[in-house]
C-alpha cells in the first residue's frame, strides 16, 4: 500500500513541458523525482528549510528541462526556426520613395589651374590658361609679359562638386577636375585654390589639392599608350565648405514630401500610412507627387524625430506598367506589372543588299576614238524570310511574351519593332518610353 501511494504521488508531480522547434510543437513529460529532503516527514520534524529546498528544486528542474528541450534540434536534423520579419511585395519605406522639399543636393562649380604637369599641359595656342596664370601671378606681385609665359606644365580645368544637404562650413567634400584645354594628361598635377560658385554667384566652397587619376598616358617617339581617361581626375575631400545652402528645419511649420515617381495611388497610400502611424490626420496628398505633413503641435524641435519616423513607415507602392525601349543600344526593359491582351504576332525580315563594283571601260585596240572611263556596276539583292508567328492568349504574362520572342529567334531590334506594333494595336496595356 505504501509503495502504491508513493508511486501515485510521483506521477501527480510529473511536469508537462511545451517545446517548439522547426515550426512544430511537441509535448514532453518530464519526470521530477523528489529528492530525499522533499519526502514527507512527520509533523514533529517540520521546518522552513525543507520547504524552501523543495521549492528551489522544482524551479531548477523546470528551467533545465525547458532550456534543454528548446536548444535541441529536431530528430530530422533541421535547424530551429528564427524569427524573421517578411515584407509584403510592393512594400517600401517612405524614405526610399520620397524626399523632403528643400532637403536636396546643390551643384557648384569653378574654374582653376592644374600645375605640376610633366610637359602634358595646354599648348601655347590656348589663350585662357595664359591669361589665368598671368592673373594669379599678378595677385602675387609678379609682373610677367604674356609672350614669356609657357603653359606646357599648366592646364586650365573646370572643377565641379555636389554640396550635400545640411553641409556645415568647415566640412570637406569631393571634387571632380576636368581639363578645359588641349592638355594631354593631368597626371601628377595639383589644383590651385579654386573658388566654387553656386547658381546665385556666391562662393560655397574652395577646392585645392593633389589629383587622383584613374588612368595614365605614356609614350615616346610618337608611340603613345593611353589607359582610361587621363584628362579628368578627382580630389577626395578636396573642397572646404565655406557657406551652407540647406533649408533651416527650425523655421518650418509644415513638411512637404515629394515622391520620386509621381503616382496618385502611391501618394494616397503614403498619406494614409502617416495618419495611421501617428493616430491623427496630419498628412494630405496635394497631387500625384506632393504630400503635405502638418507638424504635430507645431514644435520645430521635433522635426528630426518626425523625419526619422516618417522614413521608416512602410507603404504600398503602386507599380506603374511601363516598357522602356532604347533604340541606340537595343535594350528593352519590361516591368512585371505589364499586362498583355490576346493577339497573334507575325514577324518577318526583309534584307536588301546593294553592292557597287567599279569597272574600267577601254576602247578597242588601235581604235581611232574613245576614252578610258570608270563605269559603276550596281547590283541589288533582296531576301525575305518567312513570317514567324507568336500566339498570345488572354491573360498572357511578360514571361510568355519573352519566351515566345526567344523561341522565334528575335533580336533586340525585332523586339522593339514588335512591342511598338503591339502598343499601337492595343494588346499591350503599358506606357512605352523610348530613350
Amino acid at each position: 500500500m505504501c509503495r502504491r501511494l508513493d508511486r501515485e504521488r510521483r506521477e501527480t508531480r510529473d511536469q508537462t513541458v511545451l517545446t517548439s522547434g522547426s515550426g512544430s510543437a511537441s509535448v514532453r513529460r518530464v519526470k521530477a523525482t523528489l529528492p530525499a529532503f522533499c519526502a514527507p516527514r512527520p509533523a514533529a520534524s517540520s521546518g522552513l528549510l525543507p520547504l524552501v529546498s523543495c521549492l528551489l528544486f522544482f524551479v531548477l528542474t523546470s528551467a533545465l528541462a525547458a532550456s534543454g528541450q528548446t536548444g535541441a534540434a529536431d530528430p530530422a536534423g533541421s535547424v530551429p526556426e528564427q524569427s524573421v520579419s517578411y515584407q509584403k511585395p510592393g512594400m517600401q519605406t517612405i524614405g526610399d520613395i520620397s524626399s523632403v522639399e528643400g532637403v536636396r543636393d546643390n551643384y557648384i562649380m569653378g574654374y582653376g589651374l592644374v600645375v605640376g604637369l610633366n610637359g602634358t599641359g595646354d599648348g601655347q595656342q590656348d589663350v585662357f590658361p595664359i591669361q589665368t596664370l598671368i592673373g594669379i601671378l599678378d595677385k602675387m606681385g609678379v609682373q610677367t609679359p604674356a609672350s614669356q609665359v609657357i603653359t606646357r606644365n599648366v592646364a586650365a580645368a573646370f572643377v565641379t562638386a555636389t554640396l550635400p544637404p545640411f553641409a556645415d562650413p568647415g566640412g570637406h567634400i569631393d571634387v571632380n577636375v576636368s581639363s578645359a584645354g588641349d592638355a594631354r594628361s593631368l597626371q601628377g598635377g595639383e589644383l590651385l585654390m579654386t573658388p566654387l560658385y553656386g547658381p546665385d554667384g556666391k562662393v560655397y566652397a574652395v577646392a585645392q589639392g593633389q589629383l587622383v587619376l584613374g588612368g595614365y598616358m605614356a609614350g615616346a617617339n610618337g608611340n603613345v599608350v593611353t589607359v582610361n581617361q587621363p584628362t579628368a581626375g578627382r580630389i577626395p575631400g578636396g573642397a572646404l565648405i565655406e557657406r551652407e545652402a540647406s533649408v533651416n528645419l527650425t523655421q518650418l511649420r509644415n513638411l512637404s514630401l515629394l515622391l520620386h515617381d509621381a503616382d496618385f495611388q502611391t501618394a494616397e497610400n503614403v498619406a494614409h500610412a502617416i495618419d495611421r502611424t501617428f493616430g491623427v490626420n496630419i498628412a494630405v496628398a496635394l497631387d500625384s507627387r506632393r504630400i503635405e505633413v502638418r507638424l504635430p503641435g507645431g514644435a520645430p524641435g521635433a522635426i528630426p524625430n518626425l523625419l526619422a519616423r516618417l522614413d521608416a513607415i512602410p507603404v504600398v507602392v503602386h507599380e506603374a506598367a511601363k516598357v522602356v525601349l532604347n533604340e541606340r543600344t537595343g535594350t528593352v526593359v519590361l516591368g512585371g506589372s505589364v499586362s498583355l491582351g490576346a493577339c497573334t504576332i507575325f514577324h518577318g525580315n526583309l534584307a536588301i543588299q546593294i553592292a557597287t563594283q567599279y569597272q574600267v571601260s577601254q576602247p578597242a585596240p588601235f581604235s581611232s576614238g574613245g576614252n578610258t572611263v570608270v563605269v559603276p556596276q550596281t547590283t541589288v539583292r533582296t531576301q525575305e524570310s518567312n513570317a514567324r508567328q507568336i500566339q498570345l492568349n488572354q491573360g498572357a504574362t511578360v514571361q510568355d511574351l519573352v519566351n515566345g520572342l526567344q523561341g522565334i529567334g528575335s533580336t533586340a531590334r525585332d523586339i522593339i519593332a514588335i512591342i511598338e506594333s503591339m502598343k499601337s494595336d492595343g494588346c499591350l496595356q503599358a506606357s512605352v518610353e523610348v530613350d
